[in-house]
């Protein structure tokens, strides 16, 4: 004993642990998940040129975009098992790195085939990265603080949004007429696949695999943090699951996998289309078109942040989940029936709010129903019934594009999509969506 007092696991004795593990974990993950979020979706700034030099349809894109998740699917679940089984430290690294070459590699695709083949092997690889982290928090912070750790951590999908419309635009500027035999869309892959890679080789050194295993923290905060999370398992809903075969036979399970299909839904039709339809309202210029894309990702940071802060300060999840669904209902409505440009915007602007807000205020419902042993498999398993909607909503933007020469339709479907999941919400009992 070092002849310290002990900390209790009272809020305000904890706040400077939580202080010290905030400033030591989120900012890493944060910049990791902004790489990942912009290696995800720069096909859709890339097809703006690349559709053109390959002589690649709407649909062609759109099932290349959404092949990703086929990968995805196949390999969320085991992806997660494994950094269990092998430690966050390695598991995270491993993937980064792997995932960084393939999307890299798009930078080299010549045909359909090779698109698809690229897509779905970026999305294999980078399949346990998300669940594996929301995973990797729960064993940092208890549920009472997960609400803003989430909103801050998963702002990178918004931030992604900022710095990787204007830089997308400033790239397929700036490198318009091609350079060293390159186009711009091939300048695009390499020069923001290139950051993951090297995230990932930064990732073995910097990361610990729990606090249990971290230097920085005195053994003191080790015990009291280990009594605050042990009295958060405690807390747990008396349903929750507490073994992968539980999660699979609990309907609440499958009630979060389908509320989360709905959230990203919209989600990715915004994030794979939302250049598009900026372009399609008359702009050309490739920077303008990735300036006016940051502006809706811009006002979905603070208003993130700002729910997800309320969220934990009136302990309340339900209706701070319910509300931004609603925002993107309304937005996506209003986009799909502008016939001027500047609504058009607005409403892009009002469902990215909401969409994207969505998604870290979903997390904390899922982990009340997850025991510490089932969080693994259950984490990636609703991961995985949310993912299956990056594979149908842009796919399904491609095929009503070709076929109408509009994307009016496919945003009343997204729009339909949040409808559902707020009334999930606010229609399943209570218990089950609140903490």
């Amino acid at each position: 004993m070092s002849g310290e007092p002990e900390l209790s696991t009272d809020a305000a004795d904890m706040a400077p642990i939580y202080r010290k593990i905030t400033l030591r974990v989120i900012p890493f993950l944060f910049l990791c998940y902004l790489f990942n979020y912009i290696d995800r979706v720069n096909v859709g700034f890339a097809k703006l040129q690349m559709l053109s030099d390959l002589g690649m349809s709407e649909a062609v894109y759109g099932l290349g975009a959404g092949i990703f998740f086929i990968g995805y699917l196949a390999c969320g679940i085991p992806s997660n098992l494994m950094l269990q089984k092998v430690g966050a430290r390695r598991w995270i690294a491993l993937m980064m790195v792997t995932w960084g070459l393939f999307s890299t590699a798009l930078m080299f695709v010549r045909t359909p085939g090779g698109f698809y083949a690229l897509r779905f092997l970026t999305g294999a690889a980078e399949a346990g990265f998300f669940p594996g982290v929301v995973l990797y928090l729960t064993r940092w912070f208890p549920q009472a603080r997960q609400g803003r750790v989430m909103t801050v951590f998963m702002s990178a999908i918004p931030v992604s949004g900022v710095l990787g419309g204007a830089i997308s635009g400033w790239i397929l500027s700036h490198f318009a007429a091609g350079q060293n035999n390159l186009a711009a869309w091939q300048w695009l892959f390499l020069i923001q696949g290139l950051p993951t890679i090297l995230l990932g080789v930064v990732a073995w050194f910097v990361l610990s695999d729990g606090f249990e295993s971290a230097s920085w923290l005195p053994p003191d905060g080790k015990r009291a943090l280990r009594d605050a999370l042990a009295g958060d398992e405690a807390t747990k809903s008396t349903g929750a699951a507490t073994s992968f075969a539980s999660v699979i036979r609990n309907p609440v399970i499958w009630i979060m996998g389908a509320l989360y299909f709905c959230i990203q839904s919209g989600v990715y039709g915004i994030n794979f289309w939302l250049p598009t339809i900026i372009a399609n309202s008359g702009r050309s210029n490739p920077l303008i078109i990735g300036l006016l894309s940051a502006i809706p990702y811009l006002a979905a940071v603070f208003f993130m942040v700002a729910m997800g802060r309320s969220a934990d300060r009136r302990r309340e999840r339900r209706w701070h989940l319910a509300l931004p669904l609603a925002l993107s209902l309304v937005g996506l409505l209003i986009a799909a029936g502008a016939g001027d440009p500047g609504i058009s915007l607005v409403g892009m602007t009002l469902a990215t709010m909401g969409a994207l807000t969505g998604l870290p205020l979903f997390w904390p419902l899922v982990n009340h129903h997850l025991s510490a042993t089932a969080a693994p498999g259950g984490l990636a398993l609703i991961n995985s019934c949310g993912q299956i909607a990056g594979f149908v909503s842009p796919y399904l933007i491609g095929l009503v594009k070709d076929r109408t020469g509009s994307t009016g339709g496919a945003l009343v479907a997204l729009a339909v999509g949040m409808l559902i999941g707020a009334l999930i919400v606010v229609f399943v009992p209570a218990k089950r969506t609140s903490r």
